[in-house]
């Protein structure tokens, strides 16, 4: 499956959002969904290492902190925007 529009990895600073799909097809994103990392999470980008990569985000009230490479997979919409 392939995530197309907003990911994860397309969030600014401060940004909320939903995650409403996932591509579990590699392992690493699979762990990062026991984690915490899945449909129906609101996440927020606490912020970015220097060039962007890894980003934290947090979620459920602890830090969590994803390469762009597995941000990619999540696919979010913005919260209250119903889609």
């Amino acid at each position: 499956m392939k995530i197309n529009g907003n990911s994860l990895a397309s969030m600014e600073r401060g940004q909320k959002g939903i995650i409403e799909a996932v591509d579990a097809t590699d392992p690493q994103v699979q762990r990062l969904m026991t984690l915490g990392l899945v449909e129906g999470a609101e996440v927020e980008l606490a912020g970015a290492a220097l060039g962007g990569d890894p980003m934290e985000f947090r979620l459920f009230g602890c830090g969590i902190s994803v390469r762009q490479e597995q941000a990619r997979r999540f696919a979010i919409s913005s919260p209250g925007s119903g889609d």
